[in-house]
């Protein structure tokens, strides 16, 4: 009961905002659950409801993540930072955070994480004029403005770049990519196989690892926790378009592209039931964009140009598959 409460407290705060895209309730209930969710095995959480007159206003989350401390020890994280328009309770909000945070000896607060950078992350700061790709944060044009009233201070900047296989440098990138894959037989790039389903999810921990452990705030993810990321996944992702590099015998790269499935949930206003679960299921009709959601190269193969490679085969097949266009995202400033 709690969960629904927290995540309707959302529907208030953005009913009024075209662009945003409401999250599923059995979905959250579900991320939301210590019982399911295995990344509440090795974090501490707190949720938070700010209320006025009797209405539920505003949402943030507290958490130590007991991996991260090994990294950056006394940072804590806050996250599902929502709110109205209202700097009061904005304010209130992120002092009960820091409060909670202080008293379990942290120093230092980032944010926003849902839970960590292995999940939805980020404030968006420019770009209020669409909706969100899958995965992907969004917050309405006044949160920046606020963020910087309560004293937050920029730490990282993340990009998005928009992609369609029509643009001038994405031809060129492909015509190269079938250059190089002509002349370097040793490389080959195949699609995942979800016959192999569990196999695979393995072989994309084991890069996610490798490749990215120097990304700014990362958080190392258990074997656990990634199959259950990836078992959310599973879902809406189209095997076609999600790619492991092989160079010889070793898997030296992957990436994971999925259709921009907030098209179609976005109409279920939260739920399946009575007519959400039509919108799932004509799905493909709807959706014509995708969301390059993970790339990334083991460091040993990190001096080859196997993302480019990646970034060419996505884009060709991605049209063939019937979508326009997508994103790739998010990309750190350095």
């Amino acid at each position: 009961r709690d969960t629904v409460r927290f995540v309707k407290t959302w529907f208030t705060i953005y009913e009024n905002d075209p662009h945003w895209v409401p999250p599923l309730f059995f979905e959250r209930k579900q991320f939301f659950d210590p019982r399911k969710n295995p990344y509440f095995r090795h974090a501490q959480v707190q949720c938070f409801i700010a209320t006025r007159e009797g209405r539920d206003v505003g949402t943030i989350a507290a958490t130590v993540d007991e991996v991260y401390q090994e990294e950056e020890p006394g940072t804590g994280f806050f996250g599902f930072f929502e709110f109205v328009e209202d700097e009061e309770v904005a304010a209130a909000l992120l002092g009960a955070a820091r409060e909670w945070l202080a008293d379990r000896g942290m120093k230092k607060v980032i944010g926003p994480f849902n839970f960590n950078t292995n999940h939805e992350f980020g404030l968006l700061v420019d770009g209020f004029d669409d909706d969100p790709y899958v995965a992907n944060p969004y917050n309405s044009a006044y949160y920046p403005v606020l963020y910087e009233k309560l004293g937050l201070q920029p730490a990282m900047d993340w990009y998005a770049y928009r992609v369609h296989s029509e643009m001038k440098g994405i031809q060129t990138m492909m015509r190269v990519a079938d250059r190089m894959l002509a002349r370097h037989p040793e490389i080959r790039i195949r699609t995942l196989d979800l016959a192999r389903f569990d196999e695979e999810v393995a072989l994309v921990h084991d890069i996610y690892v490798d490749a990215w452990e120097q990304n700014w705030a990362h958080v190392r993810v258990s074997d656990e926790e990634f199959d259950f990321i990836a078992g959310g996944l599973k879902q809406i992702i189209d095997p076609e378009l999600c790619f492991v590099a092989e160079v010889g015998d070793r898997v030296a790269a992957i990436s994971v592209t999925l259709p921009d499935i907030n098209q179609a949930v976005k109409k279920m206003k939260g739920r399946l039931f009575p007519f959400g679960w039509w919108h799932l299921l004509t799905r493909k009709r709807s959706i014509d964009r995708v969301r390059v959601y993970m790339l990334g190269l083991a460091q040993e193969f990190q001096s080859l140009p196997l993302g480019a490679l990646l970034y060419a085969r996505t884009f060709k097949v991605g049209p063939e598959r019937g979508y326009s266009g997508g994103e790739a995202s998010l990309i750190l400033e350095n």
